[in-house]
């Protein structure tokens, strides 16, 4: 992941949140992970917006993607670009991104939504060096 691609996004106003293990990792939990998860607000401008956006990152995106980006689909899934990006504009257990916005945190300049909604949203957690996740907080669905 390139700091780049967190200041394009920073710069032109994008509503988005490091999610995922990627949101996991920048909050100082170890793992590898191949991807980046980013929660999108599903507003209108926001998903009109984001397709520049990936187009300056030098995503190669075709007429389908862009549109489904405009509409906010509630996953959308990149691998053909600078790195792999996963859109999430409904993630599972979080109803409103407005609610996830006020409890991110920022780290090193990257919005990352809170520990506890990466949590809820079902995406299996990686643990802290030395400091384990209870099993009840882990989950298999990948």
């Amino acid at each position: 992941m390139q700091k780049t691609s967190a200041a394009s996004f920073s710069f032109t106003k994008y509503a988005t949140l490091f999610f995922g293990k990627s949101g996991a990792i920048l909050l100082g939990y170890s793992d590898t992970t191949q991807d980046v998860d980013l929660y999108v607000e599903k507003d209108p401008e926001n998903c009109r917006k984001l397709v520049p956006a990936l187009l300056e990152l030098r995503f190669s995106l075709t007429e389908l993607p862009q549109e489904e980006i405009r509409q906010g689909k509630d996953f959308v899934q990149f691998r053909n670009g600078p790195f792999d990006l996963d859109l999430i504009f409904a993630p599972d257990g979080i109803d409103r991104f407005e609610d996830a916005w006020q409890r991110h945190v920022e780290k090193d300049g990257f919005p990352v939504a809170d520990i506890d909604d990466i949590k809820v949203n079902g995406r299996p957690i990686v643990r802290e060096i030395g400091k384990p996740f209870p099993d009840s907080c882990v989950s298999g669905n990948g």
